[in-house]
């Protein structure tokens, strides 16, 4: 049993209250999922379409992440000039950098080899760890961000393969993923997914778990449960609804 919680801000004055109204709806999920809690954020890309965004995880928390932005902007590579910057709290970190994965990664290995790398892209920052939700929050000031859409998720101990990410990949845009996935797939599941400028739900033929869906003029928000859905602003005015079986619904950021 895991929790989920997705929203999607409309309005981009509205952008830095996406942290502050998601906390609560993450911390609400807390009985579906007490093991360990993630957040993907998604904010608008930077303007120099070479930078990516990695983000970095060091579970033992003994990586200084400034000697590692030094060390990394030190190195030399015959055909690449190193642009590096890194923004980090506690164990994560988000480094910007014009190289790209096959160099980087290697790098990683060999000097900072406890450093996982949670994610990369444009847009995209992922944070997880263990813990209660509430905990994970605090320690890396989910209420502070700011951005476009998030999707987050407590879940107890398991693990899954990551079909979707896989149909991404190999060029299916995120409806026709999604479609291929509910024909795959046999068994009970709430999809919730988020890309870069793209927020999408799903339900499988029985629609057993549950998922409640929160839209108003300013924001989209779902969650597993409506408790996690009460505190937003002008909830009350909110067009609420379960999704049906099989329903696709996506939401551009």
């Amino acid at each position: 049993m895991c929790g989920i919680v997705g929203l999607l801000i409309k309005k981009p004055e509205l952008q830095p209250h996406l942290g502050e109204w998601l906390v609560p709806m993450l911390e609400g999920m807390a009985e579906r999922g007490p093991d360990s809690a993630g957040l993907a954020l998604f904010r608008k890309p930077s303007a120099n379409g070479q930078i990516k965004k990695y983000s970095l995880f060091d579970p033992t928390g003994q990586v200084r992440w400034q000697e590692l932005l030094e060390h990394l902007k030190n190195r030399q590579y015959a055909e690449t000039a190193v642009s590096a910057s890194l923004t980090s709290q506690a164990n994560h970190a988000i480094l910007h950098t014009n190289l790209e994965p096959p160099i980087l990664k290697p790098w990683l290995a060999e000097h900072y080899p406890a450093v996982y790398v949670l994610s990369v892209g444009r847009a995209i920052e992922l944070y997880k760890d263990v813990g209660s939700p509430r905990a994970i929050a605090q320690k890396y000031q989910f209420h502070k961000l700011a951005g476009s859409h998030a999707v987050g998720h407590t879940r107890m101990a398991t693990e899954s393969c990551k079909f979707l990410e896989w149909r991404l990949r190999e060029g299916d845009d995120l409806a026709t993923a999604l479609a291929k996935g509910a024909k795959e797939f046999d068994g009970f599941y709430t999809f919730l997914m988020g890309t870069g400028d793209q927020l999408a739900l799903v339900r499988d033929a029985f629609a057993c778990k549950p998922a409640v869906v929160a839209e108003t003029e300013d924001y989209v928000a779902i969650a597993s449960e409506f408790r996690s859905l009460a505190h937003l602003p002008h909830i009350n005015d909110a067009h609420i609804f379960e999704p049906a079986p099989e329903e696709l619904h996506i939401w551009k950021a």
